[in-house]
């Protein structure tokens, strides 16, 4: 059933009559498609997915349904909104590897997860240390601290191939900084960034906190939060799990969610559902605050975001994110071959995340173009400042798809390629 209507759960039903092993295009089309009637409706090839996922037709029927308690039960409809909020705790955790539920913290962006780890530092200005290849909110609101005297903020720049190694993160690593920000996968160029498990290691030996963006990474490879062990990680639902915009969240790591052997970290981010009874509207002088993760919520949380975002967080656990990423790098590799035939270059990195890079000297523009062709794909600069038109097949894109969206790439973009 769904627990957002009550009704027969088709995502539950599809995947139950899914084959075991790997995805095949016969089997998403047979089984997986159909739950996507709506937007399968759009005449269009889509690659853009590592941009916003495609939902699935359920998700209009639990937006809906939360909704209807509204209409139906005014505040009463509190009971079914906080069980949504909790399942979708629990859903992110288990998309992210994290045993704790309540370690999962939701949020509107990620960016307001990363503010709240800046304001439980105990450091009065802290010093972080980050890349210079971070999403732009990310990198916006380290830079505003900055100029507002509220952090030190050092970044590492890439090398001469455009990427960022880790190595060199870790060189600057000293027991004066107190956190460092770094993305699992670089958002502009898709790039893996290996050796993370280093970073962490040298960085809790120094002293320093870790946080991890887990953006470009969540629902489309394992990000294996518990294993991994960085103190905090960022990322939403945007993308690769389907959840639309304001479904994101904060996930910090148990160490910091104990009273023993020290007082946890508590960020001024806070507001009454952080309190041990909110509802309770106690006002002792010191702040009487929930446990574990409880402690970091704030005010009066969005409630659609959660429903938004239920449908494609049980559809990515449902089929698997390992049968995800694996059926996407068969895919990539078909577009690669698709290109190649074509006569079009690619940016080839490896590892890398969900898309490949078509390098282009305007990629706004012959992005632009290709959407007006059927082709919806989209354009970023790395940390050098090349352009890259972005290609990142859905797991319900076609092989026919693929060989059209090659096709139109190498029309539209000969006369302008870097």
């Amino acid at each position: 059933m769904n627990s957002a209507t009550n009704q027969p759960d088709p995502i539950a039903a599809a995947l139950a009559a899914l084959p075991a092993g790997p995805l095949t295009e016969a089997g998403v089309a047979e089984h997986l498609a159909p739950l996507f009637s709506r937007v399968l409706a759009r005449n269009e090839v889509y690659l853009a997915n590592h941009s916003l996922g495609r939902p699935l037709d359920r998700m209009a029927n639990d937006v809906r349904g939360a909704l209807d308690f509204w209409y139906e039960d005014m505040d009463g409809a509190w009971g079914p909104w906080l069980d949504a909020i909790d399942r979708y705790r629990a859903l992110v955790a288990r998309v992210i590897g994290c045993a704790r539920t309540d370690a999962v913290v939701p949020k509107t962006a990620a960016g307001q997860g990363l503010r709240a780890v800046l304001n439980a530092l105990p450091t009065e200005v802290p010093k972080v240390l980050t890349s210079a290849a971070e999403f732009d909110s990310i990198d916006h609101i380290l830079s505003m601290y900055h100029a507002r005297g509220r952090a030190h903020v050092t970044r590492v720049p890439p090398r001469d191939d455009g990427l960022m190694h880790v190595d060199d993160v870790i060189a600057a690593i000293s027991p004066e900084l107190d956190l460092i920000v770094v993305s699992q996968v670089i958002f502009a160029t898709g790039q893996v960034v290996e050796g993370l498990d280093k970073l962490i290691v040298a960085a809790h030996r120094a002293g320093v906190l870790v946080l991890i963006d887990t953006y470009h990474s969540a629902g489309v490879m394992p990000v294996r939060f518990d294993e991994l062990g960085p103190d905090f990680a960022i990322g939403g639902n945007y993308k690769y799990t389907r959840g639309g915009p304001g479904a994101c969240w904060l996930a910090i790591h148990p160490r910091h969610l104990t009273d023993d052997p020290a007082p946890p970290l508590r960020t001024l981010d806070t507001g009454w559902f952080a309190k041990r009874e909110p509802f309770a509207y106690d006002r002792p002088d010191t702040p009487d605050l929930a446990t574990g993760g409880n402690a970091w919520l704030e005010s009066t949380p969005p409630i659609l975001t959660a429903y938004q975002a239920l449908a494609g967080l049980e559809f990515t656990l449902g089929v698997g994110v390992d049968r995800l990423a694996a059926y996407n790098r068969e895919q990539q590799a078909t577009l690669e071959s698709f290109l190649s035939d074509h006569g079009v270059p690619l940016h080839s990195i490896s590892p890398r995340g969900a898309y490949l890079l078509v390098p282009h000297d305007d990629a706004p523009a012959a992005s632009e173009a290709l959407k007006e062709r059927g082709v919806n794909t989209d354009a970023r600069r790395d940390a050098t400042g090349q352009g890259f038109v972005r290609l990142c097949p859905d797991v319900l894109t076609t092989t026919a798809e693929l060989e059209k969206a090659a096709r139109v790439v190498a029309e539209l973009t000969p006369a302008h390629r870097s």
